[in-house]
């Protein structure tokens, strides 16, 4: 399973959402992303998991804890 994170303008991060494999998430990620603004900062659509962060970071693995509360593969349709 792979896990997306969410990067806070404050440097501090955090699982957003889980896939089932890379390509997914990183297929919802390009669909997410309006915009990279010249900071380097992404601004990510509203009503996402991504909404309210300025960047992403993604891996194969995480404690399980902290995946407990977050959607599993999300689709524009979720919205």
């Amino acid at each position: 399973m792979w896990h997306l994170y969410g990067i806070k303008r404050d440097g501090s991060q955090s699982v957003v959402a889980t896939f089932d494999s890379e390509q997914s998430l990183l297929a919802y990620v390009r669909w997410a992303t309006l915009s990279e603004e010249p900071d380097g900062t992404l601004k990510f659509e509203q009503k996402t998991p991504l909404t309210g962060c300025v960047g992403f970071d993604h891996s194969p693995r995480t404690a399980e804890s902290e995946t407990s509360d977050v959607p599993h593969n999300p689709t524009p349709g979720m919205l």
